[in-house]
């Protein structure tokens, strides 16, 4: 199989980068995007002055005012974005339809076989970096890598307004270095046992075999393993396919018990299912699930496989989840999970 080349493609703090671009007098001061303070308001992102303070996004606005006393928190304009978002996508197409969006502000590029540049991947991404700044005012970094995993890391590398290319050549030493916190789908937890193994960077990781590697990870241990070695076989999926739909609501005041929480389901599951008359047919429902974040911001997840998604169902999701923290909650979110049928026969009824 002939070497990819992966370029990722992330933008500079993106919604508070478009903000200054419309509105200059916003910039050099710190900036957020996000909801208000008196309103249990989340920073969506934030710009690089304000993240000097520890302005960071998810974080809630009123913890942000208190580390940057001077911080302006803008409302979302998610229909800017999403223009500015087609716009970047427009320049990736006239060098490659093999385009992999992650969100709004990012993307995977697969250019192994682009024309361009004489097939340059760095080029390529020196060019549209070139193009982003001058046709659109805002700035984006890249990361060029022969994978996914270490195209992302590397956009990171130089961020913001940064290029990093990782050449075949240099994969090796490149891993080693890394910090194992740095692998996709190594959380905090996943670190801390790895730490607690004596295992910080990929280089220790790579003299556990995948057998050690399993027993203490299970499946995951087998991709910790081709992690460490920069191995990742996974293609750009250019026709990304939703997995779930859902709902999410934050409360102004916390809800006090299960009975507040209840209560808030009917307007929930009304909006939820204006939602999923928008789906196309290739989707089916699966599986209900409900979200809560309790006032201390713990949060847990439940669904179940052949549940109905009526609202006797989703009580009862909702009750058994509350009970996981019964605490004061702040946020609840329902759902459905969802099956692609584009391409799958589905299974017909027996009776």
């Amino acid at each position: 199989m002939s070497q990819r080349k992966i370029i990722h493609i992330d933008c500079d703090c993106f919604y508070a980068a478009i903000e200054m671009r419309d509105d200059p007098s916003l910039a050099n001061r710190p900036l957020a995007v996000g909801g208000a303070a008196d309103r249990r308001g989340v920073i969506a992102t934030c710009n690089y002055e304000a993240r000097a303070y520890g302005v960071r996004s998810a974080m809630s606005s009123r913890h942000a005012l208190k580390l940057c006393p001077d911080l302006l928190i803008v409302r979302p304009r998610m229909d800017a974005y999403k223009t500015v978002s087609r716009e970047i996508h427009q320049i990736f197409r006239d060098y490659t339809e093999l385009i992999e969006p992650l969100s709004l502000d990012e993307a995977y590029l697969d250019v192994s076989d682009s024309p361009h540049f004489s097939g340059s991947a760095t080029r390529i991404a020196q060019e549209i970096r070139r193009r982003v700044a001058k046709e659109l005012r805002i700035t984006v970094s890249a990361g060029v890598a022969p994978n996914k995993f270490l195209a992302k890391i590397a956009s990171d590398w130089r961020k913001p307004d940064g290029l990093f290319v990782v050449t075949p050549e240099l994969v090796d030493d490149f891993v080693a270095a890394l910090p194992v916190s740095k692998l996709h789908g190594v959380g905090k937890v996943t670190a801390d046992k790895l730490a607690r193994l004596g295992v910080r960077t990929c280089a220790d990781l790579r003299d556990w075999n995948r057998l050690a590697l399993a027993r203490e990870f299970g499946s995951f241990g087998e991709r910790l393993y081709n992690l460490a070695r920069g191995q990742d076989d996974r293609r750009v999926q250019v026709d990304s396919r939703r997995q779930s739909v859902s709902v999410e609501h934050t409360y102004d005041q916390d809800l006090p018990d299960l009975a507040a929480c209840l209560s808030r389901l009917p307007v929930l599951l009304e909006e939820l299912n204006g939602r999923m008359a928008r789906l196309d047919a290739s989707y089916k429902p699966d599986k209900p699930f409900v979200k809560l974040k309790f006032h201390d911001f713990t949060q847990t997840t439940l669904e179940q496989a052949g549940a109905r998604r009526d609202l006797d169902s989703y009580k009862l999701l909702l009750s058994a989840a509350f009970a996981r923290g019964d605490k004061p909650v702040r946020l609840i979110g329902v759902g459905v999970r969802l099956q692609d049928l584009r391409g799958a026969h589905e299974q017909l009824a027996l009776f």
